[in-house]
């Protein structure tokens, strides 16, 4: 298990601006021990003139971090109606991976439709060696486990593929324990980690598909009473995963970027194998 860090960790509520320049988050994240830094568009992405987007690669490389991962633009992570625009032109994803030297995207998925171009873009990704994942979410064609296993078997792709996220699957009231993470097997490119404790008087309210609103509230990940992370280790380590788990949640709630990272791998350095 090698784990990475989000730039999300630092972004404000609109999910388009950081309080933090790249800079001070990669220095923070290799001083702790990370491996990699998970890229959002409120760094870089395809909207980035080149200068900015070398400079991002440069300052990894000087770290040795990787980019376990980029989110190219803001459709994709605000999950609105434009965020399966992407598929449509994928080119210039593949352009800021390469650049950034990642070897995986993060797109979204909503309609019918977009199955077949999920298609497409990954042919062309195979192309450039570029693999592309759909994370657990909400308001998505990855809403539950089945859902999920169904879009993932008629797209097809073996470079095509789901980035696992409990705190989505527990919102819309799937199993995300053991057997879920045995059927994610053979298509797992990424891991996200987030924590929240679901709750009647929750003070955030977040609309599924599947299960309406739910009010919840953001918690730490070492905090009880939330996402069962034992479980979630004891599923990933049944099916020898590997590759890479980022700590995805926005903090800003509850706590400061610097605070977040640094206890956040501190509680996960524990289910290190």
């Amino acid at each position: 298990m090698k784990l990475s860090l989000s730039v999300r960790v630092s972004e404000t509520s609109s999910k388009t601006d950081s309080t933090h320049t790249f800079v001070e988050l990669s220095e923070l994240a290799a001083n702790l021990g990370y491996e990699a830094m998970c890229m959002r568009a409120s760094q870089v992405g395809i909207h980035s003139p080149l200068e900015d987007i070398t400079a991002v690669r440069k300052q990894a490389d000087s770290l040795n971090l990787k980019i376990s991962m980029i989110t190219g633009d803001f459709p994709v992570p605000l999950n609105n109606d434009e965020g399966p625009d992407g598929l449509r032109n994928i080119t210039p994803y593949l352009d800021l991976t390469e650049l950034l030297g990642s070897d995986l995207i993060r797109i979204a998925m909503k309609v019918e439709e977009d199955i077949v171009w999920a298609q497409r873009a990954s042919d062309e990704a195979s192309e450039r060696n570029i693999r592309i994942a759909h994370q657990s979410h909400t308001q998505s064609l990855f809403e539950t486990v089945d859902g999920s296993i169904d879009v993932l078997k008629r797209v097809g792709r073996d470079n095509f593929g789901i980035i696992y996220e409990p705190a989505n699957l527990d919102l819309c009231a799937q199993d995300y324990g053991v057997e879920t993470l045995k059927r994610f097997s053979p298509y797992l490119f990424n891991v996200y980690l987030q924590n929240h404790i679901r709750r009647p008087e929750g003070k955030t309210h977040l609309l599924t598909w599947i299960q309406g609103v739910v009010p919840h509230d953001p918690i730490r990940l070492q905090d009880e009473g939330g996402i069962d992370f034992p479980l979630v280790f004891e599923g990933l380590e049944t099916i020898d995963y590997d590759g890479y788990v980022t700590v995805h949640q926005a903090f800003r709630e509850i706590m400061e970027p610097e605070d977040a990272a640094e206890q956040s791998y501190d509680y996960l350095k524990q289910f290190r194998r």
